[in-house]
């Protein structure tokens, strides 16, 4: 299979309401020699009257204090501020904090030409296929960065099941290596059109805590970013692992984030969400 460097992308989930999402679209502007973004647009909200404003939403008590925590990793290029999809509803007395972490330090990048730009690790071309090279030590010191984000969570008393690792792109595909890695069970982590970022020696770091964390994962098969092969490739890698992969697969899809996704991943977390203690 043939790879294109000279193709950049860019791309970046931003806040995404989970009851009901608006639509989204993405748009690649594959032209050369110059960089490119790939963005998920949403509408911008209706405008509300100035002359007779929503009232002001009543502050949480401390009965409905935060005990949930949904963490969003942007993809590549992405230098403003975190985004997340709005948290999901529980049933039991908790709220969900969505967030995410700082945007990475600008790096080059290899399949821009090396350009400095934001970027988790490096990404060596694009479309990434299952096959393509892998920056497996940009990785792991990615991982270190969420980790720091999970257990400044878990340190203020959130349960770690119910908190939650999603991402897009390349923000999916660090959202695996930072559910796999991290050495407690998770309430789980969602990749969205993302790939296996590391070799399968890397199974062996896996703990047992971890093997437990369950993993959805969503790919559009019109894919040309991310090619829809690479993210068959999780589930194989998973299950090798020893790990539960619930796989879906969106025909027509490209690069990007339907609402029906985000329906998934909204039941998917409330499903999974522990009641509070």
């Amino acid at each position: 299979m043939s790879t294109r460097k000279n193709c950049a992308q860019t791309d970046e989930p931003p806040l995404l309401p989970l009851f009901p999402p608006p639509p989204a679209t993405a748009t690649v502007f594959p032209r050369r020699p110059r960089l490119h973004r790939l963005r998920v647009r949403l509408p911008s909200p209706p405008r509300r009257s100035a002359v007779n404003p929503p009232p002001p939403p009543p502050p949480p008590s401390p009965s409905m204090a935060a005990r949930s925590f949904v963490l969003w990793l942007h993809g590549l290029g992405d230098s403003g501020p975190p985004t997340s999809p709005s948290a999901p509803s529980s049933p039991s007395p908790s709220s969900t904090s969505p967030s995410g972490p700082s945007p990475p330090p600008p790096r080059p990048v290899s399949c821009n030409y090396g350009a400095i730009m934001p970027s988790w690790f490096d990404i060596h071309e694009i479309p990434v296929a299952a096959v393509s090279p892998k920056d497996e030590k940009g990785v792991l010191k990615a991982v270190e960065n969420v980790h720091a984000m999970i257990d400044r969570e878990v340190a203020a008393g959130i349960n770690p099941e119910n908190i939650f690792v999603c991402g897009f792109s390349q923000g999916g595909a660090l959202t695996l290596a930072s559910v796999l890695l991290y050495p407690k069970t998770l309430g789980g982590g969602a990749v969205f059109s993302g790939w296996v970022p590391f070799n399968s020696s890397i199974i062996e770091r896996i703990s047992p805590e971890a093997r437990k964390t369950p993993i959805l994962w969503s790919h559009g098969m019109a894919d040309r970013t991310v090619l829809f092969e690479a993210g068959q490739a999780g589930p194989p890698f998973l299950q090798q692992a020893g790990i539960s992969c619930e796989f879906k697969a969106y025909p027509d899809l490209g690069h990007s984030i339907t609402p029906e996704e985000l329906r998934s991943l909204e039941s998917w977390i409330k499903s999974r969400l522990k009641s509070s203690s």
